[in-house]
């Protein structure tokens, strides 16, 4: 059952609905499913012939930014209800920034396979699905348009902001700013434990422009979500709100036979790459809306994003690049006003999962604080906030947040030095013998996506303690890792290939020269040709981190960060089939 987008809702048949292979016909199977259905304590009346939305739930205890998703689940069930529905709620991994190791990033990929076999294998007709911090938004929107089930995602919202002592706070980029004022000595364990108290204190995701931030609002812009959920305060009344109208629309969605292949188009991500962009939003953007492209028969490269940052300026003026927090953001606007900057740039005629057409969703949308949200003519930078720099370094590109970071250094030159692994580099980086300038360049290998493994948030390396004292904050900083997205610096990052497997990274030595440029886009080595194959001749590659499990797994299927780091067998062509047999 297919429909064009925004044609009005219907009654399906009870035969139309993918459920009514379980429940509705007349064979063993049927009865023993509604048997079993039974059990659970539902009378056939409140599920026979009605679409079963499958509710997808990232809570865990150990989730701070999912801990309000249990009562949201509930609010999604009101909705599907109301609707005429039937909601299933499905536990599924939760990917806790704060608390998995050695990084949420290794199980990305595991979750979007749990959220596509669990929508295959079970009796459901649409999905909604609960996620918001950093990982899970990808990799719920990448099992479900595998799948291709209707679907409508309810990021989680951020966290209110932080205070201490007459200052607010951001959650992440003050973190990693007063750490390094104790580093300096600037303040004393008291403080510190202020700062604890303070940094965090509500449910929801990162209140600055980080990963989590980026990757909701890249979520709404390619049309899966309600319109401005995805700014709403975790612990707003309208978030509950908004879960519960997400239920109702999920069974219009079924209804009208809408799936996220009408919605998640190669224009969608064009103008997915323009809002992160110009929200000068997370370096982890480029990694996972290729990734999500992958999976919908879409190509989205590097390039894209290059070419869109030399167009698009950045307007938000919110944290690690700006000023203001994000519910500042929600309420100058939130997306639908911001998007109302870029209409030039957007493809307004295609659908979304509330609308007929984008155009339409954005109707009526202002912006309410232009301190906030900028006018194209005030930008808080002319081009887009990320980066992508290539070079006999970065043969297959690396990125660069430089809204975040020292101008001075945007055009630069430095001697090397080199930490072989993450461990070291945390070892020996205060160590003074390593004589250690604010014009070297610190360079960290084997941290990509195999080397790591996982690809791990390393990318902001810390400064030497006698650097901090000094009143240094900033150095060139390269590495195949990722960074957070509420982090800031001259932190290059995603350089592919990677150094475990041999790429140019792992043949950088100390003392070698690197040159920086960013307003060309390069990145350089300057270091022979005749030298590089020298050195490449005598490399050879580090032991496996995994000989068994999951992590053997990743090993053997992760492609590099310039393809999204997905798995191989996940992102090629290729048809599943219907798992029901009789």
């Amino acid at each position: 059952m297919t429909a064009e987008p925004g044609e009005r809702p219907r009654q399906p048949r009870p035969e139309d609905l993918r459920s009514h292979q379980w429940y509705g016909t007349d064979g063993l199977r049927s009865f023993s499913h509604r048997a079993r259905t039974r059990q659970l304590g539902y009378l056939p009346e409140e599920h026979l012939g009605k679409p079963v939305v499958a509710i997808l739930n990232t809570w865990s205890d150990i989730n701070p930014c999912h801990m309000h998703l249990r009562e949201r689940a509930q609010a999604v069930k009101r909705g599907v209800w109301q609707a005429g529905g039937f909601p299933l709620e499905f536990p599924v991994a939760t990917l806790s920034e704060t608390f998995q190791k050695p990084t949420p990033m290794l199980y990305r990929n595991l979750l979007a396979m749990e959220t596509e076999e669990l929508l295959r294998s079970y009796p459901v007709d649409g999905a909604v699905l609960l996620g918001g911090c950093d990982k899970s938004t990808p990799a719920l929107l990448m099992g479900a348009a595998s799948v291709d089930l209707p679907a409508v995602f309810v990021p989680a919202g951020p966290m209110l902001p932080g205070h201490w002592r007459g200052t607010v706070l951001g959650s992440g980029t003050d973190m990693w700013k007063y750490w390094d004022d104790r580093r300096a000595g600037l303040i004393g364990d008291a403080e510190l434990a202020e700062l604890e108290n303070g940094l965090a204190r509500s449910p929801g995701t990162c209140m600055t422009m980080g990963t989590a931030a980026t990757m909701t609002a890249a979520a709404e812009t390619l049309g899966m979500t309600l319109p401005g959920a995805s700014s709403v305060p975790a612990v707003d009344s309208g978030h509950e709100r908004m879960a519960a109208a997400s239920g109702r629309r999920i069974v219009d969605l079924v209804r009208t036979g809408l799936r996220p292949s009408a919605i998640l188009t190669r224009a969608a991500f064009q103008d997915a790459v323009a809002t992160v962009l110009a929200l000068g939003g997370s370096t982890n953007a480029v990694i996972h809306l290729i990734a999500l492209a992958g999976r919908c028969g879409v190509e989205l490269t590097l390039d894209d994003f290059d070419r869109v940052a030399r167009t698009v300026p950045v307007l938000a003026d919110v944290r690690p690049g700006g000023r203001f927090l994000m519910e500042d953001f929600h309420f100058a606007g939130g997306l639908p006003g911001f998007l109302t900057r870029l209409l030039d740039v957007l493809h307004l005629d295609r659908p979304t999962v509330a609308h007929p057409t984008l155009r339409e969703q954005l109707a009526g949308a202002l912006v309410h604080d232009p301190e906030v949200i900028r006018e194209r003519d005030r930008p808080l930078a002319d081009e887009g906030g990320l980066a992508v720099l290539t070079g006999n370094l970065c043969p297959d590109g690396a990125v660069i947040k430089h809204i975040a970071a020292d101008p001075r250094l945007l055009r630069h030159t430095g001697p090397a030095v080199v930490f072989p692994d993450y461990r070291t580099l945390q070892r020996t980086i205060d160590d003074p013998a390593l004589g250690i300038t604010a014009d070297h360049v610190l360079v960290l290998q084997n941290a990509g996506p195999r080397g790591g493994p996982g690809m791990p948030e390393y990318g902001m390396l810390p400064l030497p303690d006698h650097l901090l004292k000094q009143g240094v904050r900033d150095m060139v900083r390269i590495s195949d890792a990722r960074m957070s997205g509420t982090s800031y610096g001259t932190c290059v990052l995603h350089v592919a290939p990677e150094s475990y497997v041999g790429g140019p990274l792992a043949l950088v030595r100390n003392g070698d020269p690197i040159t920086l440029d960013v307003p060309a886009r390069t990145l350089r080595l300057e270091v022979s040709d005749a030298e590089l194959t020298r050195r490449a001749a005598r490399w050879t590659p580090p032991p496996a981190h995994h000989t068994r499990g999951y992590g053997a797994l990743y090993g053997e299927q992760i492609t590099q960060a310039d393809t999204g780091c997905d798995f191989a067998f996940l992102a090629r062509k290729g048809d599943t089939p219907d798992p029901y047999a009789g």
